[in-house]
């Protein structure tokens, strides 16, 4: 076989391999939203640089649970987990820099403080509003357990 022969072979492989990661993250995307609940959210893992760690994601509720799940991974799992007792809105901004880039268009950047630590999130002003509400459903005297 020529060169060109198992050049033109492993094209072809890696493009039916890329076409089913492709497929893989539509149906994933679909399995995640099927029960609804799931908007837009990006998360900063590391808050060391001004303006790096953000990681494009999709967030849905569950229950208690805020999940927050990457974009491009094949995994059913989400990659972090907050409790909605465990977390308190401290204020939003605005992206600056390099974030602008990073995040979504016309989302939004806030700060909660938790258990762990500041956690800061993106979202769209629609879903923060959402994310507000979803905060503040708490059942009545239920912070007993935060003093």
């Amino acid at each position: 076989m020529a060169w060109w022969e198992w050049l033109l072979d492993v094209s072809g492989i890696v493009l039916l391999l890329l076409l089913a990661f492709g497929i893989g993250l539509v149906v994933r995307r679909r399995v995640l939203a099927r029960h609804g609940g799931t908007f837009e959210l990006s998360h900063r893992l590391t808050a060391d640089e001004g303006g790096r760690g953000w990681v494009l994601g999709m967030g849905r509720y569950s229950g208690e649970k805020l999940e927050w799940f990457r974009i491009f991974t094949l995994s059913p799992r989400p990659k972090r987990v907050w409790e909605r007792d465990q977390l308190s809105y401290d204020g939003r901004r605005e992206p600056i820099g390099a974030e602008q880039a990073s995040l979504y268009p016309d989302h939004v950047v806030i700060r909660c403080a938790s258990r762990a630590g500041d956690v800061e999130l993106a979202m769209s002003p629609a879903s923060l509003t959402g994310f507000q509400a979803w905060l503040e459903a708490k059942p009545p005297g239920s912070d007993w357990n935060s003093r």
